[in-house]
């Protein structure tokens, strides 16, 4: 069976073409594919920011004849480029997994420091939510952030930001830089890619401060209603997460009015221990949104009373670590990064609130895993060509299990200061130290229910318990939990 994939002609559209192709050809070898790519309006007109193009379509419209005249059999999309109203000939059939969702600014070395920053990106959402972000991520005190408009595909804009002497950065999503790193189709440009990114920092940029456009990288193949023998082939590489959580977000922005340059993100996540929606920018109405809501798998028992015990904290400094055999830091909390410490390799924090103090002492950090927990995928290992050798900062008790040297930088002295502990309701852990300390002080306290984070703290808390029953996942306090 021969099958003709249709998309863009630039080399992420042909990327994502050919992804398809394969993953077809590794659920049935026999089937031949031929590639047709072509350019979009949107490819056309490099003038205008896309903001001011017309609003559904701009890259995506011109292929809807060809499915229609059955020129083509499918035609790959990036996801977030379609309209969000359904056409009446044909339909999204199936999509692969997602790709990385976030986006990544690439920063010059040679503007580190600079009060007056001007970054490269054409969304109306990037402008609006980094503006806050940066101000407060970027390692010194910036005057003014500004958004100066871009457009051409990901190399001409990276060539752009590198040719520019005003411009200090550029904002893309990481999935496309992903995908044209990856693979062995297109080295002129990986080698190019490389070089950039060699001369630049970088920062993978949060969800919680950032959320993506609305499926952003998801890949939509399209085909015409009808196709049946096409739709059947598609269901052996269908990835039915990564429509759902897609076709969430796209609802999402339906519902606040919106298309694909509204300034407004929203980022749906789907883990084991529930899923989690945020959404963040101004609707069009010109009010400002700003939700995280989580929703969880296992949820806590109506009328159940909560406590939250009272400790005190004492840190002392210990020496400074010997940090040469690994090229990449998890930073659990600020106090972890003590006086005197300096690391060149890439840092990243358990949570943002970390990364803005860590960002007050000068230190430039890449990503958070954002409060849900170390084993949360940092996902870059196509950005820097293999898997990071992790060490991690923490306190002298902190558990050296995991994939991760653990550096003690400072000895944690806790007490506890709640008396005449009831052992009833749940309880609220923010470290399985303040477990301890509580169980040593009333042991019927581990037979009630433990609330705490999804990560270290709660697999320490289940090892413990010699169960998972009693456990419950809560987020942050930025996150309403839905029950």
């Amino acid at each position: 069976m021969k099958i003709r994939i249709s998309s863009r002609q630039s080399e992420l559209a042909q990327a994502q073409a050919y992804h398809v192709g394969e993953e077809l050809q590794k659920s049935d070898p026999k089937i031949e594919i031929e590639y047709l790519f072509r350019e979009s309006l949107g490819d056309k007109n490099l003038q205008d920011p896309l903001w001011k193009m017309p609003e559904k379509g701009v890259f995506t419209e011109d292929f809807y004849r060809d499915l229609v005249d059955e020129k083509t059999d499918l035609v790959v999309h990036s996801w977030k480029d379609l309209p969000t109203e359904e056409k009446p000939d044909t339909f999204i059939a199936a999509t692969t997994e997602r790709a990385d969702q976030r986006d990544l600014l690439l920063f010059k070395k040679s503007s580190h420091g600079k009060k007056n920053v001007r970054l490269f990106s054409s969304s109306p959402r990037r402008t609006l939510n980094l503006k806050e972000f940066l101000a407060e991520a970027l390692p010194w005190d910036t005057s003014e952030i500004d958004f100066q408009s871009v457009r051409g595909n990901i190399p001409t804009r990276i060539r752009k930001l590198l040719a520019e002497p005003n411009i200090d950065g550029l904002v893309l999503a990481k999935a496309a830089l992903d995908r044209l790193l990856s693979g062995s189709r297109f080295p002129e440009t990986q080698k190019e890619l490389r070089e950039a990114i060699g001369n630049t920092l970088w920062m993978v940029l949060p969800l919680t401060a950032n959320p993506n456009a609305a499926a952003q990288g998801a890949l939509a193949i399209e085909i015409k209603r009808g196709r049946s023998e096409i739709e059947n082939l598609l269901k052996k590489i269908h990835s039915e997460s990564t429509f759902l959580t897609a076709q969430r977000e796209r609802d999402l922005l339906r519902a606040h009015g919106g298309g694909c340059h509204l300034a407004l993100g929203m980022s749906c996540l789907g883990r084991a221990y529930g899923q989690i929606e945020i959404v963040r920018g101004i609707d069009p109405s010109g009010k400002k949104v700003q939700t995280q809501k989580f929703f969880p798998t296992k949820k806590i028992p109506s009328g159940i009373s909560r406590q939250r015990l009272k400790f005190e904290t004492h840190r002392t400094p210990l020496d400074l670590p010997d940090l040469s055999g690994v090229n990449a830091l998890l930073v659990s909390k600020a106090e972890a990064w003590i006086p005197g410490l300096h690391f060149d390799g890439l840092v990243w924090t358990s949570g943002v609130e970390t990364w803005k103090k860590l960002a007050r002492l000068g230190v430039w950090v890449s990503g958070s895993s954002e409060g849900l927990g170390e084993s949360e995928d940092p996902n870059l290992e196509v950005l820097i060509s293999g898997s990071p050798a992790w060490g991690r900062l923490g306190h002298d008790s902190a558990s050296t299990s995991g994939d991760k040297i653990h550096f003690a930088t400072y000895r944690l002295d806790l007490s506890l200061l709640s008396r005449d502990i009831k052992a009833e309701g749940a309880f609220v852990w923010k470290s399985p130290q303040e477990f301890d300390l509580a169980v040593d002080s009333n042991p019927t306290i581990r037979s009630q229910i433990h609330i705490c984070g999804p990560g270290r703290t709660y697999q320490a808390l289940a090892q413990k318990l010699g169960t998972e029953d009693q456990l419950f996942v809560e987020l942050s306090d930025e996150f309403q939990t839905v029950l």
